[in-house]
């Protein structure tokens, strides 16, 4: 996949993704931990996280910082998504459900390595 394409489709993702949190906030209230406070503040806060390092991605000049800044916000969220795996285990959903949250997890990392891999500079040693 080349450079152009490949930073396309990451900063699409990530805008998509951060629009969600504007025009569907009830979504992801359900996944916030019980321990922070303002919910509706914080996903408002990711969604802007993941909107501006989606854009900044499409900037060749933001591209790195933009990198780093999504790095971020994904290990920021990821208490999200353990939370909303301990909670849909605690009410006992399905088998399927359970397995895909918990392949998720490790999603994370792999998301993280994508965008390391498309947004900082390749070095040839």
């Amino acid at each position: 996949m080349s450079q152009n394409r490949g930073t396309t489709i990451l900063g699409s993702v990530f805008i998509v993704a951060g629009l969600l949190h504007f025009v569907r906030p009830s979504a992801y209230v359900g996944l916030m931990p019980s321990y922070l406070p303002a919910h509706l503040l914080l996903i408002y806060l990711s969604g802007a996280a993941e909107l501006l390092g989606g854009i900044g991605v499409l900037v060749p000049r933001w591209r790195r910082v933009a990198g780093w800044w999504l790095i971020l916000t994904l290990v920021a969220v990821f208490p999200a998504n353990v939370e909303m795996l301990m909670r849909w285990q605690a009410r006992g959903e399905s088998s399927l459900a359970l397995t895909v949250l918990w392949l998720r997890l490790p999603l994370q990392a792999v998301m993280i390595w994508w965008v390391w891999r498309t947004t900082q500079p390749r070095t040839n040693a």
